[in-house]
């Protein structure tokens, strides 16, 4: 399901949701431990897993950009800086297992930003093939959901 885009009062927000069959301690975990963090966004790293301290973003040339987590609770809710926007992340209890919130609060719409949007909207599927044990191609799933991210933005854009 693509991800719903908004139009808010310091820009925009677009919100992912997935509904997983799995705990929060192992969905956390997906997000917070290097370990799991590794296995489906290989660039990202948390040294100090705490409000304040930073999550380090690999740039493949040597360098790190360094993105501040600005709200952590444990099991719940994590937030980080992303650029010049912010990624969030929430987890909720449901009867079996837990809903994953992603949300990207976005300043500007740019020609990454669909890019940006069909990378989560893959990383969390990623996650979710993960927790269950399957094998995901990310590049051909990728490349369709772009395409649609494409359309997603010039159409708020057209629309505002």
């Amino acid at each position: 399901m693509l991800a719903i885009i908004e139009k808010v009062e310091n820009g925009y927000v677009a919100r992912f949701e997935r509904h997983l069959k799995h705990s929060l301690e192992k969905v956390w975990s997906m997000l917070t431990e290097n370990e799991e963090l590794s296995k489906w966004f290989s660039e990202l790293r948390i040294d100090d897993l705490r409000e304040g301290a930073s999550i380090k973003f690999d740039m493949r040339d040597g360098t790190f950009e360094e993105m501040k987590i600005l709200e952590l609770k444990m099991y719940s809710v994590l937030e980080y800086t992303w650029g010049e926007d912010n990624v969030r992340f929430e987890l909720y209890l449901e009867p079996e297992g837990c809903r994953l919130v992603l949300i990207e609060k976005i300043k500007t719409i740019t020609n990454h930003t669909p890019k940006d949007l069909a990378g989560w909207h893959v990383c969390l599927d990623v996650i979710n093939a993960l927790l269950d044990g399957r094998t995901f191609s990310r590049e051909d799933e990728w490349k369709k959901w772009y395409e649609k991210y494409v359309q997603a933005t010039a159409k708020i854009i057209e629309n505002q």
